[in-house]
């Protein structure tokens, strides 16, 4: 995102969680948390713009408290920061999480709202915080991203996961269900759209291509030479198996093998329309398949 930013010619003051942290050429690194977002107000004093990219993703049921303070309450309090500085706009960085699956209508939309509480840790974090971002005393922007996939995802995130097994060995069977997937560049290049030709008080959904886990993991297994899985599993037996590994994590505190949240989410077909990103901001994403092979590859060379 930095990088975008510094690209399409905008001085960037980067905000980063240590020292030892190093944003592209071209950015002025800060040094914060944003779960203390109210000793932020000095870095953002002389900034016209604030762009709010930063979540805890994960499905780690250790990690809730983090991702509710992140997510939630750090956006509510970097907008009032961003509000008492006087910034002039904010792009805030929501999840396609927040206006929920496909419909019997097609893909959802910037129209569809998911309730809140919807899903879990993560997704119902994404839909709270729509909520605290529309109500800041700042005018901003939501930007609904789908899947990101590309290089870069070093932790890696649950979409990044996916093809991180892959590249390690594949995966032994998979469900029937589907997501979108959009390569990560464009995203960043999508934030900027927002940021100069988006409407305060809208959302627009950035996505890419609808793929099943079919097709996805067909894709995978092309680029990677690994065979795809040749099983699918009932989601029920999903759901048991997710269960208990969600009980092991909480009593060890340790990483799921089969998050409970994703195998909740897998039966869905979590398709989107970027109809209104395309239009109004006449933003263009790439092939989700050159993002996958820069994933892979990234992934090998680490």
């Amino acid at each position: 995102m930095a990088r975008a930013l510094v690209e399409a010619g905008y001085r960037v003051r980067a905000l980063v969680r240590g020292s030892a942290a190093s944003p592209p050429d071209g950015c002025e690194p800060v040094v914060g948390d944003l779960r203390r977002a109210g000793e932020l107000v000095p870095a953002l004093r002389g900034c016209r713009f604030l762009v709010h990219v930063a979540a805890h993703y994960s499905f780690a049921p250790r990690e809730a408290r983090a991702i509710w303070e992140t997510n939630v309450l750090g956006c509510a309090g970097l907008l009032e920061a961003a509000r008492v500085a006087g910034v002039e706009k904010a792009v805030v960085t929501s999840s396609s999480a927040a206006v929920g699956p496909a419909t019997v209508r097609g893909p959802a939309t910037e129209d569809d709202r998911a309730p809140l509480g919807h899903g879990r840790g993560y997704h119902a974090s994404k839909v709270e915080q729509e909520v605290v971002a529309l109500a800041a005393q700042v005018p901003v922007v939501l930007v609904l991203p789908t899947a990101p996939v590309g290089p870069g995802d070093a932790r890696p995130t649950p979409t990044g996961k996916i093809v991180l097994d892959f590249v390690r060995g594949g995966l032994p069977a998979t469900v029937r269900g589907g997501m979108n997937l959009v390569p990560v560049e464009d995203v960043a290049r999508g934030h900027v759209l927002a940021l100069e030709r988006g409407r305060p008080g809208e959302r627009y959904v950035l996505g890419g291509e609808d793929l099943t886990f079919d097709d996805l993991f067909g894709r995978l297994a092309r680029l990677t030479g690994r065979r795809p899985p040749r099983r699918h599993l009932p989601h029920p037996l999903v759901l048991a198996m997710a269960r208990a590994d969600d009980l092991r994590c909480r009593l060890l505190g340790a990483e799921p093998a089969v998050p409970l949240e994703g195998a909740e989410m897998a039966r869905l077909e979590m398709y989107a329309s970027s109809a209104k990103a395309n239009e109004e901001l006449g933003w263009r994403p790439g092939p989700v398949t050159s993002a996958l092979e820069r994933a892979v590859a990234w992934y090998r060379a680490a």
